[in-house]
This record gives structure tokens, C-alpha cells and sequence, in this order.
């Protein structure tokens, strides 16, 4: 007797006991070995792993730092982002890249995202930087470009944006490492390229943990210097006001081992991406894909036609046994924290998708019957 799908196990919407289990003795031995040798803060693995990502990346300098967030924060630093300044960001993303200029007391300037593959617009980037220019209480110092759910920001026409207006331009590739635009792997788009290694990213370590990819020498040394406390040749000599950034030794070991079998488990998300794309055809609005590009499928997201429908999506997937989220149900302009700081433009695309979108399950662990088994329960 077969059972039913409401009496299956529910399926996981991230199963990092599964990934455990399958690569925990890599990371014991990596781990063990940290545990031998005790160097805890900024040991060998750290610079291990940033030589190897650096490779991974194509870039030339790689700063393992604390987190995806003090990553930004490290970057905005090094370019003396602060009281005046406007950053250019797009209103639909998680919360850190618009945090981060209010810490350094500049502004953060949303822009409106494409409808279709969710990333920064262009046009509607064009517009907010005249608009800054017009009022004159702002003066435009950056934009961040965020590669959002695991595609590429549209790069090329960042860059010209950047270059014409003499602004400077990051990459805050927090869900995208390991995708790529041109048959070029994402780290080199921009001056300077974040990374985050939350446990829910492709490439996420057991704790907190980020980098800063970079081919300009001069700029990384400024990032290892601010990642530990603005020091300079010697612990104790203090060149300028830094923070304590710094990458945990064993979070370095747990990324190193998982690093091996990374691009395995891109090509299986690139594989339950596909399967999404074929079973949900003509039952949702399947996610666009950015031309010329590989996605990491950090997150595999559909649009519905209406928040009431997405509501009676969730719950019909909830009782099948089948989880899924909302990245996000409210743009950051429309935020609490930064409604005071926003210059009250109407941002409708991200509006509109903050109340249709849905995400489903991707993730190396899930089985051919799982997959099946989420696109069933979102047919009906």
C-alpha cells in the first residue's frame, strides 16, 4: 500500500543534517586538524581558504572576513563611505545591504528591480541617480549591485552606469557564489565582489562567515587591516579605525571541505531548477533566467497572481508535506527602518513582486521523489 502524499515525511526546505551526513567526514578531519594544531583566530586554513576561492572566483586577492554583512561594511570603509553620501541599491534584497550605509551614516537610495529576473533595473538605477543629482542634499558616491537568488546582477550596464557617473561599484554576491555571466564565474564583475557563507547560502559554513574578492592589491590589504582592528605590519601598531572582522579558523575548515564537492552540487540544483521549469510551466510564473548567465540556486522562486493566492498556495503545500518561503514580503523602502531615510518614490515592480512571489525547495538533498513531489502539490 502506497501512502498518500499528506502522510509522506515533510520535505525539508534546507536539510543540512542530510549534507551532514554525507560530508561530515571530510569536515571532521578538517576540523580535527584545527583542533590539533589551536590556532583559532586567523589560522592556516584561513589563508588556505582565500587562495582558494580567489582561484574558484578567477580573482586576484580573497579576504576571508566574519560575516557577508561586515564584508560591506568592510568595502563601504576602505572607500571612506559616510555622512552625505548616497548608495544606490536595489529595494528588493535582504536587509544587510541597506543596513550598512545607515551604520556608516550615509543614505541608502532604492531603486526598482526587473520584473522578470528580480535584479537591479537600469533604467529605474538611471533615474534615482539623477533625482539624487537634482535635489542636491545627497552626493552620489556607489552602487551596489546585488546578484540576487543566485543569478547575476545585469553587470555590463552597471559598470557604464558607474563609469559615467564616477561612482563606485560592488558586487554583493552574498546568494551567487558559484554562478557565473559570460562563462565567467561571479567575483570580478565590480571592484569589489561580497560573499556570504550563512548556513543557508550554496556555499555556507556552520556559523557565520564572509570574503571580499578583489583584483586590486592595494584595496585588499586596506580590507585585512579593517578586518583586524585597522592594524598594520605588527599587531600593535594601529594605522586606522578598524573592526574585528576576522574569519573563524573553523568555519575556514568546514568551507574547505565543502568546497570540494561544490560545483557537484551546483549542477544538482541546476538540475531540480530544469525539473521546476518543465513540471510548473502554465500552473506559476517560473523565475526568468539572466541571458548568458549560470545560476547558483540559492533560491528557486515562482510568482503567483495575487498574495491571496499565494496564501492558499502555502497552505495547500503545508498540508502536502511541502515547505516554502518568502524572500521577501516587503521591500526594504517600505521597512520600518527606512521608511525616514526613503524619499517617498513609489518602487512598483518590487512592490508588486514583494506580494506574488514564492519560493520552493533547492537544495542537494532533495531526491528525484521529492521534486516530484513539490511540483505535484503546486499543480494541485
Amino acid at each position: 500500500m502506497t501512502a498518500s502524499p499528506e502522510t509522506l515525511s515533510p520535505i525539508a526546505f534546507l536539510d543540512l543534517p542530510a549534507q551532514q551526513a554525507r560530508l561530515g567526514d571530510a569536515i571532521r578531519r578538517r576540523v580535527d586538524a584545527v583542533m590539533a594544531h589551536c590556532r583559532f583566530v586567523m589560522g592556516p586554513e584561513v589563508a588556505e581558504l582565500e587562495q582558494a576561492l580567489a582561484t574558484y572566483a578567477g580573482a586576484r586577492e580573497c579576504v576571508g572576513v566574519s560575516s557577508g554583512t561586515d564584508a560591506i561594511q568592510i568595502v563601504m570603509m576602505a572607500e571612506g563611505i559616510g555622512p552625505g553620501d548616497a548608495v544606490f541599491l536595489p529595494a528588493f534584497t535582504y536587509t544587510a545591504t541597506a543596513e550598512v550605509p545607515l551604520l556608516l551614516h550615509a543614505t541608502p537610495v532604492f531603486v526598482d528591480v526587473d520584473p522578470r529576473t528580480f535584479q537591479i533595473d537600469p533604467a529605474s538605477l538611471e533615474k534615482r541617480i539623477a533625482d539624487v543629482r537634482s535635489a542636491g542634499t545627497l552626493r552620489p558616491r556607489a552602487i551596489v549591485g546585488v546578484d540576487l537568488f543566485g543569478q547575476p546582477a545585469p553587470w555590463p550596464e552597471l559598470r557604464a552606469i558607474a563609469a559615467r557617473e564616477g561612482l563606485f561599484l560592488m558586487d554583493d554576491c552574498a546568494q551567487s557564489f558559484g554562478g557565473a555571466l559570460t562563462g565567467r564565474k561571479l567575483g570580478r564583475e565590480a571592484t569589489a565582489t561580497t560573499l556570504s557563507f550563512f548556513p543557508s547560502k550554496p556555499l555556507g559554513s556552520y556559523g557565520d562567515g564572509g570574503a571580499i574578492l578583489t583584483d586590486d592589491p592595494e584595496r585588499a590589504d586596506l580590507y585585512r587591516s579593517l578586518r583586524t582592528h585597522g592594524e598594520g605590519k605588527t599587531r600593535y601598531e594601529v594605522l586606522r579605525t578598524g573592526m574585528n572582522g576576522r574569519l573563524d579558523t573553523l568555519q575556514a575548515a568546514v568551507l574547505l571541505a565543502k568546497l570540494e564537492g561544490f560545483d557537484a552540487e551546483l549542477a544538482r540544483r541546476e538540475e531540480i531548477a530544469g525539473a521546476y521549469d518543465a513540471g510548473l510551466a502554465h500552473h506559476v510564473t517560473t523565475p526568468a533566467r539572466v541571458p548568458d548567465s549560470h545560476s547558483a540556486w540559492a533560491i528557486y522562486a515562482v510568482l503567483v497572481e495575487s498574495e491571496a493566492a499565494r496564501a492558499a498556495l502555502q497552505e495547500r503545500l503545508r498540508a502536502k508535506g511541502v515547505p516554502s518561503a518568502i524572500y521577501y514580503p516587503r521591500p526594504l523602502h517600505l521597512q520600518p527602518a527606512y521608511q525616514a531615510h526613503h524619499d517617498g518614490t513609489c518602487l512598483p515592480v518590487a512592490e508588486d513582486l514583494s506580494s506574488r512571489i514564492l519560493a520552493l525547495p533547492i537544495h542537494p538533498e532533495l531526491t528525484d521523489a521529492d521534486v516530484a513531489r513539490v511540483i505535484a502539490a503546486v499543480r494541485g
